[in-house]
């Protein structure tokens, strides 16, 4: 039966993703099954977006209850549901204003406009480019597409939309070299993702911040894989001491739920007027639902996020091990949280595929970097299974 749905699935899908052979059927906090019946730990999360672990009771309960209510109106009516959710993120978040989509690079995308609408609206017409950093990723629309600064990625969808700068990440003198008269804004994943799981050195973030000040730029901080709690804190820019002016969320924001949003201060908020920016489904009341009681679940007393502090230290120190033991395999451990990578001397992809063997999921990106970013809800045992996992892996060489 698997092997006719996958035909059928090359058969009528476009072929955007080197899919694994596995049809996966049910979820239930950290485990998956396929339509066998074969148990998986999900280490991957659905890339950092299943934060509660797979249809967690609050985000499903949520979702039923709204379902039965009322799926979609327009924005041109307020919504109860979309008032609840950005009042948590505005209570415990550095912004005054939300603005509400349906993906990541959607949120790029506005955040983008808010940017040079803003500072063409307070500095100068001429402000319009936006520098960002080599090795990020902030979507697949044209906007996002051309902010991100990988050139595999643009390759076959030139001419890209003019008016971005890139320079090396955790290169503050770079940075300072980029910024001219045209810059309206910096932005920045505070780690990167996709580009490999690479982490701003301890003053970083606090020198781009000071950049921006000093030269009337907004920094805009691209938090839709490190937000929702993934590194132990609400947002990441909590670790850094440093609040941004434009923040895009999505993923983990949801709890499995499509959902995006812009968050910004009121001072940067007000260069959105009516008709300068929408959605259609954007904040619907059905994703708003899940993501408030998203939020509200990583708020409660504060244990999934201390859990994800603890446990995520757990988890790089049984990383750190195995680079100790298979030296000559592994290169470098990194990341904060659960969002850890481990970066190897060769491609990884050969060790995804015996991980899934095992009944393990994880990711590669960057071609030669393991990603872990689990539900936040995991605990010692099932970190044990993966390092074991691994370990049996490097032993075998393969």
């Amino acid at each position: 039966m698997d092997k006719k749905f996958i035909e059928e699935s090359k058969k009528y899908l476009m072929n955007t993703y080197n899919r694994s052979p596995i049809v996966l059927r049910k979820g239930r906090g950290m485990k998956v099954w396929d339509s066998s019946g074969k148990e998986y730990l999900d280490f991957l999360a659905g890339i950092a977006v299943n934060c509660l672990g797979h249809c967690h009771p609050k985000v499903v309960i949520a979702l039923q209850k709204q379902a039965q209510r009322l799926l979609h109106v327009s924005n041109l009516y307020h919504i109860e549901p979309q008032l609840d959710l950005a009042k948590l993120l505005v209570d415990n978040s550095f912004a005054d204003k939300a603005f509400f989509c349906n993906s990541g690079t959607e949120a790029v995308e506005g955040a983008i406009k808010l940017a040079r609408k803003y500072a063409k609206d307070h500095i100068s017409p001429e402000r319009h480019e936006i520098i960002t950093c080599y090795g990020s990723f902030h979507g697949r629309t044209y906007g996002a597409l051309s902010a991100t600064a990988q050139e595999k990625l643009h390759e076959g969808f030139e001419p890209l939309v003019p008016g971005f700068i890139y320079v090396p990440f955790n290169d503050i003198t770079a940075l300072r070299k980029a910024v001219s008269k045209k810059t309206s804004a910096i932005m920045i994943e505070p780690i990167q993702g996709e580009g490999g799981i690479r982490m701003p050195s301890a003053d970083y973030l606090q020198q781009v911040r000071e950049l921006c000040d000093e030269n009337k730029i907004l920094l805009i901080l691209d938090e839709i894989q490190t937000g929702a709690g993934r590194t132990g804190k609400l947002f990441a820019y909590e670790h850094f001491g440093i609040t941004p002016d434009i923040m895009t969320l999505a993923k983990g924001l949801g709890g499995g739920a499509a959902i995006g949003a812009i968050l910004a201060t009121d001072s940067v908020a007000v260069s959105f007027e009516p008709g300068s920016h929408g959605s259609t489904f954007g904040g619907n009341p059905l994703a708003c639902a899940a993501a408030a009681a998203t939020i509200e679940a990583l708020l409660e007393d504060g244990f999934i996020l201390d859990n994800c502090l603890r446990i995520g230290q757990y988890f790089f120190n049984g990383l750190e091990k195995l680079k100790k033991d298979f030296s000559s395999s592994i290169l470098e451990v990194r990341g904060l949280g659960l969002m850890l990578g481990l970066e190897l001397t060769k491609a990884g992809g050969p060790i995804v595929e015996s991980c899934a063997k095992r009944g393990i999921l994880i990711n590669c990106t960057s071609g030669n970097v393991l990603r872990f970013t689990p539900p936040l809800i995991i605990v010692e045992k099932e970190i044990d299974q993966l390092i074991d996992a691994l370990e049996d892996i490097f032993e075998r060489n393969l």
